[in-house]
């Protein structure tokens, strides 16, 4: 391996001098003096694996999320054609157990991450008005470290001799995972599981750091701390999270392999399953805010959008978002309230996770109040905005109950969480992840998308989530542990109204991916640098600045060619130009007097 990449280092530095490259017109680099030779970017297959421009790296990211998005939905659809029937008939409980941890960790890791690092590579530097990331390459290195994560997380159930896949639950807990016992997870599918997620944790943290360094670095003078718009806020934050939280799940999973593979008994001896689980959900329950808050963010940018109004008490939601951010590393051990551990201690992380519940409220009720009187207008990102305002408020209520210690040790491994987690998973982060893909799609891919398809999306959507995840909390309720294969007779009729639910929502997902497809090859071109008229309200941003210019100057690579834009999509914005280019909230105009302004 050592002697291959030698290879093509050396294949790569013959075939292109690295340091003439630069994404901006005219050759020259940001900051520098220093003037390169001009060239365009390559075409086809080559411009994808050598790209180094934020808008490429941003759509690799959305297509490799959007695939895993597909891989991971159609594992949960045999799951739940198999659980239709309360015996084992579809498939066996041994692949049962396959697809269920494939599933979570295809959906957290490789989907939820990615997707959101798809709109943050894309638009944050447009946002904050930088010419392209703070590190170009690492940011292409962040990415192409997936694919490979990817392919060794579903080794599994590639046909490889003697490999089987890991069927430890999305968890990980040992001594399962750490393959004590006569059972089959010493197998060498669940170490290539395992090396597939320090894999993602890497790119994510890379990733973070990044986005932390550009946001401090390369915002555009113009651009305060009082008027970043709420998206780059939560990016932000997130990517603090990220630095904190991954690498101790990296440690932990190599920890874990060491156990596995050279004898050592991090996790064997008494005591080691417990420290498993505080190693664990030290890292999970902060990721649940990882992927939850910039989903807040787009909403928080997209839903003014269509209200006819700014965001309601921006600082305040920009302060909730800051305490969700130190608050989730206070909450781990309500994931362990059954395990026996000190009451005292008990008690206090279920005070914080009853605490952290109130920033979550006050940007609910901010969303709320920015629709109230507002304009509406129902428009698809309008209803997937309005869609998670929904199912999060569901899905936080449910939370709420689990916080607490009494109720969470009756509905502990139910159903219940099951219903809870996934109307955050699905019915927020993935509905903020859709507002997104269509407020943006003719940024992108320079189309508008068909309407009616788009609706259709939302609606199959919205109803198969709510079918199939409350059904899921009445399951938690009536005692349906999670994780089975097989069931008992008794709680046969909700499972197949769940499975019911889950296919309305597959539909829904096969109407997404004709309309996006379709419409990306063959929809009508947008010829107006404002398709959601969001000038009327003087709510348009910055990234809808760069596209009018866009359209206007049509040069070939999507860039412009005077000083004032960057080829790689940044704006640069000199006092020739309004400040009402640059906006706060993602709405509100730039000036002396109201940049730090709020309602």
């Amino acid at each position: 391996m050592g002697i291959f990449l030698i290879a093509v280092a050396a294949w790569l530095a013959r075939v292109e001098d690295w340091r003439s490259y630069t994404p901006l017109a005219g050759g020259g680099a940001v900051g520098s003096t220093e003037q390169y030779v001009s060239e365009e970017k390559p075409s086809g297959v080559i411009r994808w694996l050598t790209t180094v421009d934020h808008k490429d790296i941003g759509i690799l990211y959305g297509a490799y999320g959007l695939v895993a998005f597909a891989v991971g939905g159609l594992m949960v659809v045999v799951m739940r054609l198999e659980l239709a029937d309360p015996a084992s008939t579809l498939i066996s409980n041994t692949f049962y157990n396959s697809l269920l941890t494939s599933h979570g960790i295809t959906m957290l890791f490789l989907f939820g991450t990615p997707i959101i690092a798809a709109f943050s590579n894309y638009f944050i530097p447009l946002l904050i008005g930088a010419d392209d990331m703070a590190f170009p390459r690492i940011n292409a290195i962040a990415f192409w470290l997936l694919p490979p994560a990817a392919l060794l997380i579903w080794a599994g159930f590639f046909p490889i001799p003697d490999v089987i896949p890991a069927q430890t639950a999305w968890t990980m807990y040992t001594p399962l995972s750490a393959g004590v016992g006569s059972g089959n997870q010493a197998n060498a599918g669940v170490d290539l599981m395992l090396l597939g997620l320090h894999l993602s944790g890497v790119s994510a943290t890379m990733g973070a750091i990044n986005f932390i360094a550009t946001i401090f670095t390369e915002r555009n003078e113009k651009v305060s701390w009082a008027n970043l718009d709420i998206f780059s806020w939560t990016i932000l934050t997130q990517s603090g999270l990220i630095l904190f939280a991954f690498p101790l799940l990296g440690s932990a999973i190599l920890m874990l392999l060491l156990d596995r593979n050279f004898g050592t008994m991090f996790f064997g001896l008494e005591g080691g399953a417990i420290l498993w689980q505080h190693l664990f959900w030290f890292f999970g329950h902060p990721e649940v805010y990882i992927l939850v808050l910039p989903p807040m963010g787009i909403v928080s940018l997209v839903l003014p959008r269509f209200a006819g109004r700014r965001l309601f008490g921006f600082k305040f939601v920009v302060y909730s978002t800051l305490a969700i951010g130190v608050l989730s590393f206070g909450v781990w051990a309500h994931h362990m309230f059954a395990t026996g551990i000190d009451p005292r201690l008990r008690a206090s992380f279920m005070a914080v996770s009853l605490a952290i519940a109130i920033p979550s409220a006050v940007k609910t009720f901010n969303w709320i109040t920015t629709m109230w009187n507002g304009k509406i207008r129902l428009t698809t990102p309008m209803l997937f905005c309005i869609g998670f305002v929904s199912n999060f408020i569901i899905g936080g209520v449910t939370g709420v109950f689990l916080a607490s210690i009494p109720v969470d040790l009756v509905l502990h491994d139910t159903y219940y969480v099951v219903g809870h987690f996934h109307y955050i998973v699905m019915g927020a982060i993935a509905f903020a992840g859709f507002a997104g893909l269509y407020y943006w799609f003719p940024i992108y891919t320079g189309r508008m998308y068909q309407v009616t398809l788009g609706k259709w999306h939302f609606w199959l959507s919205m109803v198969g989530t709510n079918l199939t995840f409350f059904v899921m909390v009445l399951l938690g309720y009536g005692g349906m542990p999670r994780r089975y294969a097989t069931y008992l007779p008794q709680f046969a009729t909700l499972h197949q109204i769940a499975t019911v639910g889950a296919l309305i929502l597959f539909v829904g997902q096969v109407i997404f991916v004709w309309n996006f497809v379709q419409s990306w090859l063959e929809g009508r071109k947008v010829e107006d640098g404002d398709p959601w008229n969001l000038a009327e309200d003087n709510l348009v941003t910055a990234e809808w600045h760069w596209f009018d210019r866009k359209l206007q100057t049509a040069v070939a690579d999507g860039g412009e060619e005077d000083a004032e834009l960057a080829t790689d999509g940044g704006e640069r914005i000199n006092d020739s130009r309004s400040s009402s280019d640059v906006s706060s909230d993602g709405g509100e105009p730039v000036n002396e007097t109201d940049a730090s302004a709020d309602e």
